[in-house]
């Protein structure tokens, strides 16, 4: 179909009268920004249509309605006169019906409908052809007042820039899609061409933002991002939604802040939290697919209720989350390289160089003779427990495995980015579970999960925690789905604990299960 408009804008007059003598309405300076930057984007002046004359009052002319068949793209601006104004959503519905004689009004899952929302509107007040379909929000929400806030040209800096952003978002859309459209019917036109559907989760207000940028990194990367339609708040109806759109995907990314959020109404989990859930649902049930999940947090994240801070914990501590899933509380610069490598993994490196190990001395082990390759485990441990892992260190490397630990002393920078390097680059993880706590032995599983942050593309052959004296409640009780937990026999541990050497804190039967994982990776 040859287009005479590329764009046809449909808006309430109303919203358009400037606030001040002498300024631009808000939709006329919308309009030529749009043009502008689109402009830039196609590479020619795009045909944008609205009609200035029209007001509220105003009969539908019949010109419009002969327009409207001739318009690629409609843009409907929602406001709360559009929504009750007969002749703004007879607009719509009249470029809705002209539609399915141009192509229809979906080309590859694209609506040619984009709805922005000046004002905000419950979405059941959105014209029904509308509510499924996702809007791009000029608005912002006071977290102290939870009062709207329309984002203009003429705001404040920060709010400013938030326009600007997501004027750019849609001019970009509204691009992609007017060249789908010239292309259609072409082998080059079609979805095949795209690389494939991303899940990018609904989150909370205060990380709107941060999704948007998200939502341009994937992308930019050539995949669809979905949801493509508001979520419903009715729990069944989310569900159902939520689970229709994550079997398109085989990734799906999670963002998780302070708050809440939303809540269905039919549950009493929020809306992050349930497609957290059923995102897990997914990836039981993935089969040979592959599918994966990325979830980020901010650090030192201060959750605002008790709830959220009870899914913090779950989620932090959700033994699921090894299967298929990183979680990274990094700085969101550092996510976003993460997130790239997963979007776009790079080659495999080649093999690390062979270690040849020399030949067998006195008293060495047949395997140290043998050389050929090495596989690294880095043995993870507190700086007070180096002494007592050396009987370890030295049992793991006459089985032929090269072994690495932390290195304590030097530059601070220096010092971890080693130890990311580690993360990155061995093959398996033994953590010593000695005279660290607790806490720090959640902080190393948690280093563990986040290795994909620091550019790990593969999972760890095996994970395991070596628990070491001094005896404790803590590792009397110790369970976890996140690694192996191997503890020695009672009465070696008993002479660990009452012995002054390192030597007998070792048992090296107890790392049989860590190496039988070892042996058949290898096999």
């Amino acid at each position: 179909m040859d287009f005479e408009t590329d764009v046809f804008v449909s808006y309430a007059h109303i919203d358009d009268q400037a606030l001040a003598e002498g300024q631009k309405g808000w939709i006329s300076s919308f309009h030529r920004a749009l043009e502008v930057r689109l402009g830039q984007l196609l590479g020619k002046t795009p045909r944008i249509f609205r009609d200035p004359k029209l007001s509220g009052n105003d009969c539908f002319e019949d010109r419009l309605v002969e327009r409207l068949p001739r318009s690629a793209l409609l843009v409907s601006v929602l406001s709360p006169r559009y929504v009750k104004s007969d002749w703004c959503t007879r607009e719509l519905r009249e470029f809705l019906l002209a539609s399915e004689r141009t192509g229809g009004w979906r080309v590859a899952d694209k609506a040619r409908v984009f709805k922005v929302v000046k004002t905000p509107i419950p979405l059941e007040q959105h014209p029904t052809e509308l509510q499924k379909v996702l809007g791009y929000e000029f608005f912002t929400v006071e977290p102290q007042t939870g009062r709207p806030r329309e984002l203009s040209q003429l705001a404040e800096p920060d709010a400013q820039r938030q326009y600007w952003a997501r004027l750019d978002d849609l001019a970009h859309d509204i691009s992609d899609l007017l060249e789908l459209l010239a292309a259609k019917g072409s082998p080059a036109g079609t979805a095949d061409a795209e690389r494939g559907f991303v899940y990018l989760a609904e989150t909370t207000f205060e990380l709107q933002e941060k999704r948007d940028a998200v939502k341009r990194e994937i992308q930019g990367q050539g995949f669809t991002v979905l949801p493509d339609q508001p979520l419903p708040l009715l729990a069944a109806d989310c569900e159902a939604v939520v689970r229709a759109q994550l079997a398109r995907c085989r990734f799906s990314v999670h963002l998780v802040g302070r708050s809440y959020g939303i809540v269905p109404e039919g549950t009493t989990e929020s809306l992050v939290s349930l497609q957290s859930e059923l995102a897990v649902e997914r990836a039981a049930g993935a089969g040979t697919d592959g599918f994966t999940r990325l979830f980020w947090l901010p650090p030192d994240l201060a959750p605002e209720d008790e709830r959220q801070r009870r899914f913090l914990d779950h989620l932090r501590t959700d033994p699921r989350l090894g299967k298929g899933a990183d979680l990274l509380e990094t700085p969101f610069e550092d996510f976003k390289p993460a997130l790239a490598r997963r979007l776009a993994p790079p080659p495999p490196p080649p093999p690390v160089a062979t270690l040849t190990r020399p030949a067998a001395r006195a008293g060495e082990g047949a395997a140290g003779a043998e050389g050929g390759d090495v596989r690294r485990v880095y043995l993870l441990c507190d700086q007070r427990d180096l002494a007592a892992t050396g009987p370890l260190e030295s049992y793991l490397f006459d089985q032929g495995l090269e072994v690495v630990t932390p290195v304590f002393e030097g530059d601070e920078a220096q010092v971890r980015r080693d130890h990311e390097e580690n993360l990155v680059l061995c093959d398996a993880a033994l953590v010593y579970y000695g005279a660290g706590s607790e806490l720090w032995l959640r902080q190393k599983l948690r280093e563990l999960q986040k290795s994909a942050g620091y550019g790990r593309t593969a999972p760890l052959t095996a994970k395991a925690i070596y628990v070491a004296p001094p005896d404790g409640e803590a590792k009397r009780r110790l369970r976890t789905h996140e690694a192996l937990v191997l503890t020695p026999p009672a009465d070696a541990a008993h002479a660990a604990n009452a012995a002054d050497t390192a030597d007998t804190a070792f048992a090296p039967e107890t790392l049989e299960p860590f190496l039988r994982l070892l042996r058949e990776r290898d096999a």
